[in-house]
């Protein structure tokens, strides 16, 4: 199920500067000199070893809706420089007006692992057009993908156990909660409580009452009878409101009127206390009374440190609700994403590579046009990552550099393969058919099961093996080199 776009995108979500700099190139001549940028990231969030890429979907209707309308226009005249005269010819503005988007763009689909370094978009076209991009396509694929990443690492470490997530109220914003209850989805969340993301999105919507619910009763026991009367068929019980253990008593009595109702409860859900040691006597009391079905749900301050821990101590869990932690991507406020300029071309000439240098190594970019290609087993499992430049051939066998540790891996020959960005515009028409979400939800799920068990554990995780593919390894040393020595 599709809705309609998540945000309401203009083409004023950027920042000022890609605006001055659109008008730079423009009162040079040279707006429509052809560039190439793309959008990678320099580390996997939370200390792992994978991130999931998202947002792509999101990306595309920003890409369809982009045009500035006449209210962006005369916002844009109405802006002054130090001097008190406006900050852009109206030229430009006439510019700005007509402006359609021409570029060609590739990306990785949505839930596909990616891994630092790894070009996620990559934006082929005028300058003024790719500069006027940056700002809102980091701002979608950063968010995004950390949020799909967080939740790939909740599910994770709940071993197949259903999880909920729902941190709306402590989200980032209503776009924020919006946003990130469709990237959670896509990490491996079975369902949201964000009412709005349901009917955006179709997503299983999931709730049934709080803690002011059970005190505005006289008792617990009313509360939960008065409930189950007007919700027989959504009936979890949150039983910790004052003690956890007659919570599940008052549940069980609840659920017994229930059943000779025709109805049966859903379950209990704890919220606060030795969640571990409550979970076990709460399975042992729903189990006695004869309700072995009922499931006993988890939420509070969860994260995947705490439901690995839980489940380690013995924990006897059904579900796990998380809020907080996933929908704000706690502890990383962001991914690190950059948007990074790799060649320029002036009309009817050749792709000059640009470099960025920097003292760390990580930081001094990689020259080019660039794809990434996965080598994987017969069964589709991954072996390594090369990223190379799209007019190099990848000679065989293909060899890996790392970009820190220069270490060689090198890909036997005729091992399978397949380049992982495709297509999505060219010039000003869509050539992507983009998945629903239970396809990319999919997706993201059977890229886990393929990735290598080790860079997916929460505690020291190894490191994929991923680099440059050895010509673009050449051609990064040489333009270095080169930069170094017109410094000099």
């Amino acid at each position: 199920m599709m809705g309609p776009p998540v945000h309401s995108f203009t083409a004023l979500t950027t920042d000022l500067y890609e605006v001055t700099m659109a008008y730079g190139y423009w009162k040079a001549g040279v707006s429509d000199h052809e560039a190439a940028f793309h959008v990678t990231f320099r580390h996997n969030p939370f200390g792992g070893q994978f991130t999931v890429a998202c947002g792509l979907a999101t990306a595309i209707d920003f890409l369809r809706m982009f045009h500035f309308t006449e209210t962006e226009i005369a916002y844009l005249a109405s802006q002054r420089g130090n001097d008190g005269k406006p900050l852009f010819d109206s030229g430009f503005l006439d510019y700005l007006r007509d402006l359609r988007l021409t570029c060609d763009i590739d990306a990785i689909p949505e839930g596909t692992l990616v891994f630092p370094n790894e070009p996620l978009i990559r934006v082929s076209g005028p300058v003024a057009q790719c500069q006027l991009l940056e700002t809102t396509l980091l701002n979608i694929l950063n968010f995004e993908s950390l949020i799909a990443t967080k939740a790939a690492r909740v599910c994770l470490a709940a071993k197949n156990d259903p999880v909920i997530e729902f941190g709306l109220r402590r989200a980032q914003g209503v776009d924020g909660g919006l946003t990130a209850a469709r990237a959670a989805y896509i990490g491996g969340c079975v369902g949201t409580s964000n009412l709005q993301a349901g009917e955006r999105f179709g997503i299983p919507v999931s709730g049934t009452q709080a803690h002011s619910w059970i005190m505005f009763f006289e008792s617990e026991d009313e509360a939960f009878q008065t409930y189950a009367s007007a919700m027989p068929n959504n009936c979890v019980l949150l039983v910790d409101t004052y003690n956890s253990i007659e919570g599940v008593r008052h549940a069980i009595d609840v659920a017994s009127q229930l059943r000779k109702e025709g109805h049966e409860m859903i379950g209990v859900r704890l919220d606060s206390g030795d969640r571990v040691a409550l979970s076990i006597e709460a399975r042992r009391m729903l189990d006695k009374a004869g309700f072995t079905n009922a499931k006993i749900v988890c939420s509070g301050d969860l994260d995947e440190h705490v439901i690995a821990d839980m489940k380690q101590g013995g924990a006897r869990i059904d579900m796990w609700g998380v809020g907080t932690k996933l929908t704000t991507g706690q502890p990383d406020a962001a991914l690190s994403g950059i948007y990074k300029l790799g060649a320029v071309r002036h009309p009817g000439g050749q792709w000059q590579y640009r470099i960025k240098l920097s003292d760390e190594a990580a930081k001094t970019s990689c020259p080019g046009l660039l794809q990434v290609r996965r080598f994987q087993q017969p069964d589709g499992r991954f072996i390594a990552d090369a990223i190379y430049e799209t007019d190099h051939a990848i000679s065989e066998p293909c060899v890996v550099v790392d970009l820190e540790t220069e270490k060689k891996t090198e890909i036997p020959a005729k091992t399978d393969y397949s380049d992982l960005l495709v297509p999505v515009f060219r010039r000003d028409q869509l050539v992507y058919q983009t998945p629903n979400l239970e396809a990319s939800r999919e997706h993201a799920r059977k890229q886990l099961d393929c990735a290598p068990p080790e860079i997916l554990r929460l505690k020291n995780p190894t490191p994929y093996k991923i680099g440059l593919e050895r010509s673009l390894h050449e051609l990064r040393a040489t333009l270095i080199a080169r930069a170094q020595e017109q410094l000099k």
